[in-house]
């Protein structure tokens, strides 16, 4: 059914030119977090680069964090669309261990490459949002009931999930844990857990 005016709870529709100029936006500041790193990326630099106002930027993203949170939500969606719908073992077709185990080596890959991404779209807090959080939390609950796991599904998905944060992975790779490393003793997290 086509509605001729948006219901109360719909969001306004995107104009055409707010659309391509958030494209725009989005493709810059991915360019430029790609090719200078996180930190050089300015709204003057981003600006600049997708060829819009510093005004549009703030009207759009409110704040260099607002925009960091934008380019990351991209990477999450494509991210969590792989886990959805792309091929074993992350995707669907494969066995739910071999699914928790490359779940696990995926996220942390994301994690430690998007690391500066993360916390500058985050600010103080290095936590993803609630939704990309939910997803992972979900994801991984519903693997650890494929694979009759028992206890509660919620804590163990939450302590599987906590080696994996950006912070985590972070502090590890200082005290000269190599990812390696980090995959293996999580490979036996999940091993106990599952027993």
């Amino acid at each position: 059914m086509t509605h001729l005016l948006p219901l109360a709870d719909e969001p306004a529709p995107e104009r055409a030119d707010a659309a391509r100029n958030r494209e725009a936006i989005l493709a810059a500041a991915l360019r430029l977090v790609e090719t200078r790193g996180v930190g050089c990326v300015t709204m003057d630099t981003v600006a600049t680069e997708a060829g819009v106002g510093k005004g549009t930027l703030f009207r759009r993203f409110e704040s260099r964090e607002g925009l960091m949170a934008a380019v990351l939500n991209e990477s999450e969606t494509a991210w969590q669309g792989s886990v959805i719908s792309g091929p074993p073992p992350l995707g669907p077709g494969a066995p739910p261990l071999e699914r928790l185990l490359a779940f696990g080596h995926s996220r942390m890959r994301v994690n430690v490459t998007h690391g500066d991404l993360i916390r500058a779209a985050t600010g103080t807090d290095p936590v993803r949002s609630r939704a990309a959080a939910g997803f992972a939390l979900m994801h991984v609950r519903h693997l650890l009931g494929q694979l009759e796991v028992t206890g509660d599904l919620h804590f163990l998905a939450f302590a599987l999930l906590a080696p994996l944060e950006a912070m985590a992975l972070e502090q590890q790779r200082v005290d000269g844990v190599s990812l390696a490393q980090i995959e293996l003793a999580w490979d036996d997290l999940v091993a106990r857990v599952v027993g």
